[in-house]
């Protein structure tokens, strides 16, 4: 589901990954390569009109994994070994974005970020349509939630849970 209609439906996941995405500015994204191996590529991040979308460099190897295939993940980036702010997993499917209108938006989102935009029509642009959705936090604030389409929020067991 498109990104706004994730944050209604598991708003305690999508305000976390919100919080990291923008803070971080970056994400780890993992596609499957032609021959089914993974990759995984640092990209940026925006939300903007109820999108979460990846911008990227024309025909990079990562928006050619995605229009050969469109599943994927988006990870937060963790800052140290025990990741205070947690760690953020999104699994879904890229879309392609070709509406001059819905570019010009993210464009527009971009130039305010970092003071600087694509140009078109040179760069891909992809949403992404979130089907599943992980955080886990170490130490001592242990959590760990997980939602999907058919069985929604739940929060887990944490592996380091003591019986």
């Amino acid at each position: 589901m498109r990104w706004d209609a994730f944050a209604r439906d598991c708003p305690r996941i999508a305000d976390l990954a919100r919080d990291r995405f923008t803070e971080d500015e970056v994400v780890m994204l993992g596609t499957l390569r032609a021959d089914g191996s993974p990759r995984i590529s640092g990209n940026e991040c925006d939300l903007v009109d109820g999108h979460l979308f990846l911008g990227m460099m024309w025909e990079s190897r990562k928006a050619l994994d995605l229009r050969r295939d469109a599943r994927c993940t988006v990870h937060s980036v963790p800052h140290t070994r025990m990741n205070p702010g947690g760690d953020v997993k999104l699994s879904g499917i890229a879309y392609e974005v070709a509406d001059l209108d819905v570019r010009t938006a993210y464009r527009d989102a971009i130039r305010r970020r970092i003071d600087w935009a694509p140009d078109e029509p040179r760069f891909h642009l992809f949403g992404i349509d979130v089907t599943r959705a992980a955080f886990i936090r170490f130490g001592d604030d242990q959590t760990a939630f997980a939602w999907d389409e058919g069985a929604g929020f739940r929060e887990l067991r944490h592996p380091d849970a003591e019986d």
